[in-house]
């Protein structure tokens, strides 16, 4: 896996080429031939522990750090995930009382297995910098999803659908392609250490933007249940997506069927959107310009201006100054949105 042999049409994302001193594990061939690795990407959260408790971490809870890097997955007798965990001690007043709940920083390993180096029509294999960007969100506000209903769209590896099932209760997991959907279920079995004590459940189920109905065939792999569709449709209160928008029609898309889904909400919902801008030069312009981000601006506004009497949007740009809580370089040019779906009502 030292050697990766480059196309003309081989994208890799810059989440690889810049991992310190990464180390991969191959896995598998996928049916295209593509080799999948193993990667460990290690994060920090928030969490609580009694005084009692925390006055044994240095021994009872500080598991030995890992080299930089990659390492291979642990398992126990069982086969599962054997996972150490790492409580560190924050400095803050409400830490230095002689009771209640003590702020700890939480940092635990989650894995994933993906693609490296793929066609421009695979890239939902690899991992983005732009999942990093909501994941680091989602960890910055865990009060704002706790317990609640959440749609992503073009999922891909499912790295931020499995973040959000550490504070959210539901979270459907979607995108297309019987291949990818099946890497994404094993990286939800992987990170099962991650979701199942905060009572999270991650759901990978089939979200075609470019078909209007979503398969409901019981004989399908990765179909939807009568009563998942219903509870999608009456309790999502978020829909998330990170850097899918790199592709106009898929960028058309995506609203298309963001609107599509709002339309049929009976409540007010929020939509958050990750892009990295990503420069190139066109002969078109003979300069160097952001094409895909400027499609999705200009869908933005599409969608922001519609008001056809169920619904309306507004949009914002979320902060960039949230807290940072896994390891990759956040770049000016990742920008996150905020929409919110308002129901108009008489």
């Amino acid at each position: 896996m030292d050697q990766i042999t480059f196309h003309y049409d081989t994208v890799l994302s810059d989440v690889h080429m810049f991992l310190p001193n990464a180390r991969h594990l191959m896995t598998r061939l996928n049916h295209v031939g593509q080799p999948g690795v193993y990667h460990m990407f290690r994060f920090r959260m928030c969490a609580e522990k009694s005084r009692e408790k925390d006055t044994n971490t240095s021994q009872d809870n500080v598991g030995e750090e890992g080299g930089e890097g990659n390492v291979e997955p642990c398992l126990d007798e069982d086969g599962d995930l054997d996972i150490t965990h790492r409580y560190v001690t924050v400095n803050t007043p409400e830490a230095c009382t002689t009771k209640g709940p003590v702020c700890l920083m939480y940092e635990s390993n989650l894995f994933t297995e993906h693609t490296m180096a793929t066609p421009l029509e695979d890239v939902g294999k690899q991992v983005w910098r732009g999942a990093f960007l909501l994941a680091d969100f989602i960890l910055s506000k865990p009060e704002m999803f706790r317990g609640a209903t959440v749609l992503e769209l073009g999922a891909g590896t499912g790295l931020t659908s499995i973040i959000m099932a550490t504070t959210a209760k539901t979270v459907y997991c979607t995108d297309v392609g019987e291949d990818l959907l099946s890497m994404c279920k094993r990286n939800v079995a992987l990170n099962r250490h991650m979701t199942e004590p905060a009572g999270g459940e991650v759901r990978v189920r089939q979200l075609d933007w470019l078909q209007h109905d979503l398969c409901a065939d019981p004989d399908v792999e990765f179909s939807w249940a009568e009563e998942e569709v219903a509870d999608m449709y009456d309790n999502t209160s978020f829909i998330i997506a990170a850097d899918v928008c790199y592709d106009d029609d898929l960028t058309d898309g995506l609203f298309r069927t963001l609107y599509r889904l709002c339309s049929n909400f009976t409540h007010t919902s929020s939509i958050f959107i990750s892009i990295e801008k990503r420069m190139n030069f066109t002969l078109r312009h003979m300069d160097v310009s952001c094409e895909a981000y400027n499609h999705f601006r200009h869908c933005l506004s599409q969608l922001q201006d519609q008001v056809d009497g169920r619904c309306s949007f507004r949009v914002e740009q979320l902060p960039s100054n949230f807290a940072q809580f896994l390891l990759y370089e956040r770049i000016e040019q990742l920008v996150g949105e905020t929409l919110t779906h308002i129901i108009i009502t008489y």
